[in-house]
């Protein structure tokens, strides 16, 4: 992201923008429909998700911008530990023993491998860097979530309206 020298929001709609159609463009050489009954099935969950994935990666580039690229990516890889925790709530699964032991070996190891034990944070820059990698890994495993809500439509279709909603709901941002 720094070496391209555009605002996130501009890398965030683009990327979504682009993805859509490449995948338009796949969906048509294998001479594949979209179903838009699908698409009025599952509106809600996926405007929503594909708002979340933009977002989400609005977030993680600015992360970068505060802090070490290391920083924000190990920061967003928290998003699994996030669905574990949530999942009691919305995909009414048990949190178990086992899963309680893998989020507290993953979040101790984020804090041994982030140095934060040595150093600290540095900056109340570096301290933003953190929380805006926690934000887009807190949207991320919101797309997750309802990800496993979205039924009855096939995965081409699913991530063609993801971006293009994500796409569609930046413009206005990015504007």
């Amino acid at each position: 992201k720094r070496k391209i020298g555009l605002p996130a929001s501009v890398i965030a709609m683009g990327r979504g923008f682009l993805g859509m159609l490449f995948l338009l463009a796949v969906i048509t050489v294998k001479r594949q429909k979209m179903s838009f009954e699908a698409f009025k099935n599952n509106a809600i969950n996926l405007f929503l998700s594909g708002s979340f994935i933009g977002f989400n990666w609005i977030f993680l580039f600015k992360a970068s911008e505060y802090t070490t690229d290391a920083v924000a990516i190990l920061c967003y890889y928290m998003a699994p530990v996030i669905v574990i925790v949530l999942s009691p709530l919305f995909l009414k699964e048990k949190l178990n023993f086992y899963k309680v032991i893998c989020v507290l070996v993953a979040l101790l190891g984020m804090v041994f491998v982030s140095g934060v034990i040595e150093e600290g944070i540095k900056s109340l820059s570096e301290l933003k860097g953190v929380l805006f990698g926690l934000g887009a890994a807190v949207l991320y495993a919101c797309v997750i979530i309802l990800n496993k809500k979205i039924t009855d439509i096939s995965s081409y279709d699913k991530t063609i309206y993801q971006l293009g909603i994500a796409a569609l709901v930046l413009f206005p941002y990015t504007l």
